[in-house]
């Protein structure tokens, strides 16, 4: 009788511990479940922040477009022969603010001397032919003339749907050495730009 007592107690203590040992094994599980769906949580929240930021940005800069009061800071600069040069944001820029057209290079060069003290050019002039489209993705298609005293130039601005990010294609008419700027635009009223002395041709 007290052996199959003592195999009762066994088996009862073996099958609580048995229990016990699922119970934890479902907890881990459930643990692991729940770590995943709160992952897949913030970042679905954080997907959603970052696109409404980039949303707004967007807006931001149709509307700068539009008031003609804006500046492209360029992280890259690509010429027409695919050479493309990574840059300073705030000296290389396009830029329009009350009806005046910016376009300017700083390559860092301080051994050489050029025109606007920064390693590059300075251009500045009157704004006209301003002419924005959009289409049916939503891609804002933005292009004027600046006019100098002795120069004028043709830019063509591409700003991508649901961003700030966008690139500015300069043809002047005083070379054949058309470039493409790429980067972001911005209110100029917020934009970081330094400008250098300006060049006349």
């Amino acid at each position: 009788m007290k052996k199959f007592l003592l195999l009762v107690v066994l088996f009862t203590l073996g099958w609580q511990m048995t229990a016990v040992a699922q119970n934890r094994k479902m907890t881990k599980a459930e643990r692991e479940a729940a770590w995943r769906a709160e992952r897949l949580r913030k970042k679905a929240a954080e997907e959603a922040r970052e696109h409404a930021q980039d949303s707004t940005a967007f807006v931001q800069a149709v509307e700068a477009l539009r008031s003609g009061s804006w500046a492209l800071e360029a992280s890259n600069v690509t010429f027409n022969n695919g050479v493309t040069r990574f840059v300073t944001e705030s000296t290389n820029f396009v830029s329009i603010n009350n009806g005046q057209g910016t376009v300017q290079t700083a390559f860092d060069n301080s051994n050489v001397y050029s025109p606007n003290g920064l390693g590059g050019i300075t251009l500045e002039g009157s704004v006209s032919g301003e002419r924005m489209t959009q289409d049916s993705n939503g891609n804002i298609f933005y292009s004027y003339t600046v006019v100098g005293p002795s120069f004028s130039a043709m830019v063509y601005v591409t700003l991508a749907v649901n961003s700030n990010q966008a690139s500015a294609r300069i043809d002047p008419d005083f070379s054949g050495q058309s470039m493409t700027m790429n980067g972001y635009i911005y209110p100029y009223s917020t934009a970081g730009i330094f400008q250098g002395t300006a060049s006349y041709y």
